[in-house]
């Protein structure tokens, strides 16, 4: 009798496991996701898993386009972040988008006091004014169509510390973080969900290259708790869950991926 009762209750319990795990599944089919800086790094490996979670992605960048030419379900499209309005023409012409990831971004290293104006402007119009104007071709693209979408923005822990020679990369990045404010406050009323992530290093090729100094490495683990930096993927996990529904109540977050940096 026991026996039946056991294998009465696993009988049930089996359907219910099973609505629970697909019910985590993430699925992007129909869907068409933009991703700026799609050509390498973070954008590379998230144009890469969108596509394999079903979506059709276009991947911006300048360089690097042809490597997506046998991709399924992805597109290169050039698009020069650093050229306002033909970017902006790029944008608007791209067709419907129902996810966004606002991933390019560049940086300039020099001490505060010879810091070049020029090249301040340059970063934040790449980093600041372009996450702008993709967010505005993405939000009238989703309004025009009363269709729900997410945006998720690429920002960096550098936008609450300030880091020795990174002027324009760290004040880029916290006008990044309060334009992920703006755009949920005015987009979230309207069914288009806004977050940023906020890495720490990240193990990139040109993160390698930048912080395979252990001299240099070193005093950046000791703040971060876990001990190591990030990796592409710790980056793209977030940033996958931030564009699916499993975050529909997920909203204007400033979402830290810098293993307890910002919490030591």
């Amino acid at each position: 009798m026991l026996s039946l009762m056991r294998q009465a209750t696993q009988a049930l319990r089996r359907p219910l496991l099973a609505r629970a795990n697909s019910s985590y599944a993430v699925d992007f089919t129909g869907k068409t996701a933009v991703v700026t800086g799609g050509t390498k790094g973070i954008g590379r490996a998230t144009v890469l898993k969108l596509a394999q979670l079903g979506a059709n992605v276009k991947a911006l960048g300048r360089s690097g386009l042809e490597q997506f030419a046998d991709v399924p379900n992805v597109e290169g499209v050039y698009c020069d972040l650093g050229n306002t309005s033909e970017a902006t023409e790029i944008l608007n012409g791209l067709g419907d988008i129902d996810l966004l990831v606002n991933n390019a971004g560049i940086t300039y290293l020099a001490p505060l006091e010879t810091h070049d104006i020029a090249e301040f402007e340059k970063v934040m119009t790449v980093n600041v004014t372009g996450s702008l104007v993709a967010g505005q071709a993405a939000a009238r693209s989703m309004l025009a169509r009363q269709a729900k979408g997410a945006i998720v923005n690429v920002s960096s822990q550098a936008s609450t510390v300030g880091l020795p020679d990174h002027t324009a990369y760290c004040v880029s990045k916290g006008a990044m973080d309060q334009l992920t404010r703006m755009m949920a406050v005015e987009l979230g009323p309207r069914g288009i969900r806004v977050n940023s992530v906020n890495p720490t290093v990240v193990l990139t090729d040109m993160g390698k290259a930048a912080w395979s100094d252990e001299a240099k490495a070193a005093p950046m683990l000791a703040r971060i708790p876990l001990r190591r930096f990030a990796e592409e993927e710790d980056v793209v996990d977030a940033i996958v869950y931030l564009l699916s529904e499993r975050a529909g109540m997920v909203h204007g977050a400033i979402l830290p991926v810098d293993g307890g940096f910002w919490a030591a």
